[in-house]
C-alpha cells in the first residue's frame, strides 16, 4: 500500500539522517573520554526523554524529537538552552588543547564517515546518467542565450568561464556548475564542433533570453509573498547535456500508446535524425506537423522501428499556456535518460576530494559579492530530508544514498569547522583565544555572543526551511498554470480538422 511505502521510506530517511548526526556527536564523546572531560549526557534525539539510564556517571537517553543528538560537556563552553542545564561548578579546568581536540573530533568523525561511504560507493558503484559522463550539448532552447551565441546540439564543450569541464551535470568540473558559479557579464564557452578545426569561442550573455508573450502579465499575477518561499534564479543559458530520450511513461490512448511504445524504450533516431534529447524530438515533431515519424528505438538490447503519427491532444490547455496548440505523441520522459552503474575513480579518495572541492568552491561563491549564489540557495534539514526521500524512491536508491552521504558528511564537517560560536569551529577559535590570553573567555559578553549566534543560526535554519518548503509548492507561485492533457479513445474522438 502507498501509505506503508511512504512510512517505510520516511523511517529510512530518519535512520540515515540520525546515523550521521549521532556519529558526529560520538566523535565528541570519544574525544571527551580520551581527554578526561566530564560527560554529563549523551542523547540520541532531543526533547523529553523516552528512556534514560545513568552508566558510570553518564546519563544516556533517547529523546522524543527524532532528529540528531547531543553530548553535554560542562567543561566546554556551556549551551544549556540547547542541551539542558547542567551543574558545571567545582569541575577541574581543562586546557585549550583539550577543548580544541574535543571540538575537532565531531567534524573528524563526519569526515571519516564520508570516507566509509566513499569506500561503499567505490565497491558497489552508483547509477550515472549520460549528462554526468559527457560534455556533448544535447539541446539548445529556442530564444536562449546559447542559441543566440551560436552554440549547436552536438558541440562538445571543453571549457566554461575558463575552467576545463569533464561532464555536463555534477558537483565539480561540470558545465552546469561552471555556469552557475560564473560572475562576469558574459560566460565564455570553448567548444569543439565536428568538421571544424580548433576550438570555437562564444561569449554567452545569461540575461539574453527572449521573453515569452504575456510574461509581464504573469509576473504581475505572482503573489507578493512568493519571494519568502521562492529561491532566486540561478544562471542558465538554455543548454542541456546529451541524454538519449528514455520513455518513462505512456499516456493511455495517445499516439505513443497506439503505436506500441513502452516504458524504458530508448528513442535513438527519428527519421534517421539522431536524438540527443527529448527536446530534439519535440522540435522535430513541431517542424513536421501531420507527418508519420519512424522512430528507431532500443528495447531490452534490441533495436526496432516503430511508426508514430503525432496529433494534438483532444483535450488540452496548450493555448492558455503557450498561445498555440501543437502535435505530441503522449510520452512522459525519464528525466535522467539512459543510466549505467559505474565505480567512480581509481579509489574512494577522488569522491572525497571532489566533495571537498565543491564545498570549498560553494563557500567562496557564497562570500563573493559578484556571485549569484546566496544563502537562499542552501537547504536545511527539511530540504536534505526531502532529497534523501526522493533518492530512496529511485530504483537504485540505496546506491544514490551512499553517494550523497559522502557529499553531505563532507559538507557537515566543513560547515561545523567555520569559526562561528555554537559550531565546533567556534569552540576551536575560543580555545585558541584562551591559549593566547592565558584565560578562558567568560562573563556576560560570552553569553551574549553565544545567544546571538545561536539565534542567528536558528534564524538561518528557519530561513532555508521556508525555501525548502517552497520547493514543495513551486516557490510560493500560485498561478494555476499546469499543463492538462487528455487523450480520447478512437470511438470518442471528434473529427480532426
Amino acid at each position: 500500500m502507498a501509505w506503508l511505502s511512504f512510512i517505510g521510506t520516511l523511517l529510512l530517511v530518519v535512520l540515515v539522517f540520525n546515523l550521521m548526526i549521532v556519529v558526529h556527536e560520538w566523535g565528541h564523546f570519544l574525544a571527551a573520554r580520551w581527554r578526561g572531560l566530564k560527560i554529563d549526557k549523551f542523547y540520541v534525539w532531543f526533547g523529553k526523554p523516552l528512556w534514560k539510564k545513568t552508566i558510570n556517571g553518564v546519563e544516556y537517553g533517547l529523546g522524543t524529537i527524532p532528529f540528531g543528538g547531543f553530548v553535554a560537556l560542562p567543561q566546554m563552553a556551556p549551551m544549556g538552552g540547547l542541551e539542558g542545564e547542567v551543574d558545571h561548578e567545582n569541575l577541574p579546568a581543562i586546557t585549550p588543547l583539550d577543548k580544541a581536540i574535543v571540538a575537532f573530533a565531531g567534524p573528524l568523525f563526519s569526515f571519516l564517515l564520508a570516507c566509509a561511504f566513499a569506500v561503499a560507493v567505490w565497491q558497489f558503484g552508483k547509477p550515472q546518467s549520460e549528462a554526468h559522463s559527457t560534455t556533448i550539448v544535447g539541446h539548445v532552447a529556442k530564444g536562449s542565450p546559447a542559441q543566440k551565441a551560436g552554440i549547436l546540439p552536438g558541440d562538445v564543450v571543453k571549457t566554461v568561464d575558463g575552467h576545463p569541464v569533464k561532464r555536463f551535470e555534477g558537483l565539480v568540473d561540470s558545465v552546469r556548475w561552471s555556469m552557475v558559479a560564473s560572475e562576469g557579464d558574459t560566460i565564455p564557452f570553448e567548444v569543439e564542433r565536428a568538421g571544424q578545426a580548433g576550438l570555437l569561442k562564444f561569449d554567452v550573455d545569461p540575461k539574453a533570453w527572449d521573453k515569452a508573450e504575456g510574461e509581464g502579465e504573469k509576473q504581475e499575477k505572482t503573489p507578493w509573498w512568493s519571494f519568502i518561499f521562492k529561491r532566486p534564479e540561478l544562471r542558465d543559458v538554455g543548454l542541456l547535456g546529451q541524454m538519449t530520450p528514455v520513455v518513462g511513461g505512456v499516456r493511455a490512448n495517445s499516439p505513443a500508446d497506439e503505436a506500441g511504445l513502452k516504458p524504458d524504450d530508448l528513442v535513438l533516431k527519428a527519421d534517421e535524425n539522431t536524438m540527443r534529447s527529448a527536446g530534439d524530438l519535440g522540435d522535430y515533431i513541431k517542424a513536421n506537423p501531420g507527418k508519420t515519424i519512424q522512430l528507431l528505438i532500443e528495447r531490452a538490447g534490441k533495436t526496432m522501428t516503430i511508426p508514430v503519427t503525432p496529433r494534438i491532444p483532444e483535450k488540452n490547455n496548450l493555448k492558455e499556456l503557450f498561445n498555440e496548440e501543437y502535435p505530441m505523441i503522449g510520452v512522459e520522459w525519464d528525466v535522467e535518460g539512459r543510466r549505467i552503474t559505474i565505480k567512480p575513480g581509481p579509489s574512494p579518495v577522488e569522491q572525497v576530494s571532489d566533495a571537498m572541492r565543491h564545498m570549498g568552491a560553494l563557500v567562496s561563491k557564497l562570500l563573493s559579492p559578484k556571485s549569484d549564489l546566496s544563502p537562499a540557495h542552501m537547504s536545511g534539514p527539511v530540504g536534505v530530508g526531502r532529497l534523501y526521500y526522493k533518492l530512496f524512491q529511485h530504483p537504485d536508491g540505496w546506491r544514490l544514498v551512499l553517494w550523497f552521504s559522502v557529499v553531505f558528511n563532507i559538507n557537515l564537517a566543513i560547515m561545523n569547522m567555520l569559526p562561528f560560536p555554537v559550531l565546533d569551529g567556534g569552540h576551536i577559535t575560543m580555545a585558541a583565544l584562551e591559549a593566547i590570553r592565558r584565560k578562558p573567555p567568560t562573563g556576560r559578553l560570552l553569553e551574549y555572543v553565544q545567544t546571538a549566534c545561536a539565534l542567528a543560526l536558528f534564524g538561518f535554519l528557519f530561513f532555508v526551511t521556508l525555501k525548502d518548503t517552497g520547493d514543495f509548492f513551486g516557490g510560493g507561485k500560485d498561478d494555476g498554470k499546469t499543463l492538462k492533457i487528455e487523450w480520447l479513445p478512437k470511438e470518442k474522438r471528434s473529427a480532426q480538422p
